[in-house]
């Protein structure tokens, strides 16, 4: 009596694979994400053998018929994946074999699992960064609305954690905008690399039947086909791509949390975090913790982990395909998973926290922000910038030594270290002050945050993708 469930490779063995191996060996758990994009290839291909005489009319009409019947019955539950069957390629086949017998064993022809999966995983990741994608542009628009809302609160700038200049926080979140500017288009690089026709290229030489590349190439959407049989059945370079976009993302998403983290605590309290994006301590009744902001931080790890992890499996692998490729779905599924976790959680973390004006201001007065200013002050009365460097160095000093600001200094203290100081050192005295002076261009001004958003605004609509 007939196995039904024998691998459809079996006839080279004359025993089936231990229990052991089948369970080592398949990939179901994973590439079953793939089900949709397999039955695209399938019905393309079909079509693609209708238009070279291998199927007739009849033939491909009930393999089209058969493969949307068996894509509602797994919509629908009723049909499930066994493990003996390895992968969702076999799956699907042999469920259309089951259904059509003979006619749906000619499915195969001139087809390889290995043109098969990478089919099915482009078809996948195309549609996996057109959805990223769309994420990250709502999480640009939110960050420009925060810096059009924000473009008035000044904020102490930080270097080494110090205070160190002001800065206008609208400034703050376009720093952040540009960052996050540049991972989508290296996302969109990812694409357009992504966006190349496997099928037909067969196990790794091609094929002896007269296949047309380019009708199965218009029928899914592939911009090209690609060029080299073997370069394609072992190229992973389009999901390496995607993993370093990835990363880069989820180091600026880190860093960005590590901001907000430490904005939020008692010693800074300059912002309050929504409640809906924190929970609190199982003993300690006062707590307030930023999980979001932690576990985005946190998770960051893990996508990095993934980079490295297809990195370290194909870097010395023989042409063309080997098994170690069917590894390839683990760390890029986790990464899409947590990549999507995190856009869904900053953007409306992000749209809805309150910033803290009054307890910013009270930091302003610390740290002597505007002590580049008055050393410039000095540079335009004449004064060589290393000098002005070192009197300003010595103003400091005085201050910390007496307990005081440069606000509190008298013009005669001000004489005491250099006499090019005059009544109008005063003027610039004031963060808003040093925050429009700083118009050069990509500078902190306010003049210069609007012109980013502006030009953030029309980068929006260039940034679609087809």
């Amino acid at each position: 009596m007939e196995n039904k469930d024998k691998a459809l490779w079996s006839g080279r063995f004359a025993g089936s694979p231990a229990e052991v191996m089948q369970l080592f060996s398949q990939s179901i758990d994973y590439d079953w994400h793939l089900y949709k994009e397999d039955l695209q290839g399938s019905r393309a291909h079909a079509e693609m053998l209708h238009h070279i005489g291998i199927l007739d009319q009849r033939e491909v009409d009930n393999i089209l018929e058969a493969l949307d019947e068996i894509e509602e019955e797994v919509e629908n539950g009723v049909f499930r994946p066994k493990v003996s069957l390895e992968d969702v390629h076999m799956n699907l086949e042999a469920r259309l074999i089951e259904k059509l017998g003979a006619l749906g064993a000619k499915i195969h022809t001139g087809r390889s699992r290995n043109d098969q999966v990478a089919t099915d995983y482009r078809l996948y990741m195309k549609k996996t960064i057109k959805d990223l994608h769309e994420k990250m542009l709502t999480f640009l628009n939110v960050l420009l609305k925060r810096a059009k809302a924000d473009i008035d609160i000044i904020i102490p700038g930080f270097t080494h954690l110090q205070h160190a200049q002001p800065i206008s926080l609208g400034h703050y979140w376009m720093a952040y905008f540009w960052k996050f500017t540049r991972d989508i288009k290296r996302f969109q690089n990812a694409y357009t690399n992504t966006d190349v026709n496997p099928l037909g290229v067969g196990a790794l030489a091609g094929s002896t039947l007269p296949l047309d590349r380019e009708f199965t190439r218009k029928k899914l959407g592939f911009a090209s086909n690609s060029e080299n049989s073997l370069d394609t059945v072992s190229d992973r370079d389009y999901l390496l791509e995607f993993l370093f976009s990835a990363s880069t993302f989820c180091l600026h998403t880190s860093g960005l949390s590590e901001d907000l983290i430490i904005w939020s605590t008692s010693e800074f309290d300059f912002l309050e975090l929504p409640d809906a994006f924190c929970t609190g301590s199982s003993m300690m009744p006062n707590k307030k913790n930023p999980d979001a902001l932690e576990l985005t931080r946190g998770k960051t790890s893990g996508v990095l982990s993934s980079l490295y992890d297809l990195m370290m499996n194909i870097k010395g692998l023989p042409l063309t395909y080997n098994r170690d490729l069917q590894e390839d779905k683990r760390p890029v599924f986790h990464t899409i998973y947590t990549m999507n976790m995190i856009l869904d959680v900053l953007i409306p973390l992000i749209e809805t926290l309150e910033i803290k004006e009054e307890n910013i201001s009270k930091h302003l007065n610390k740290g002597f922000l505007l002590a580049t200013d008055v050393a410039e002050y000095l540079v335009l009365k004449g004064v060589p910038f290393r000098q002005t460097h070192e009197i300003v160095g010595n103003l400091v000093q005085y201050c910390n030594q007496h307990n005081k600001t440069f606000n509190d200094l008298t013009l005669e203290e001000w004489h005491m270290y250099s006499l090019n100081f005059k009544e109008d050192i005063y003027e610039i005295l004031s963060p808003k002050k040093s925050v429009d002076r700083r118009s050069t261009f990509g500078g902190t001004a306010r003049s210069e945050v609007l012109r980013q958003i502006s030009n953030g605004v029309e980068l929006i609509l260039e940034l679609k993708l087809d």
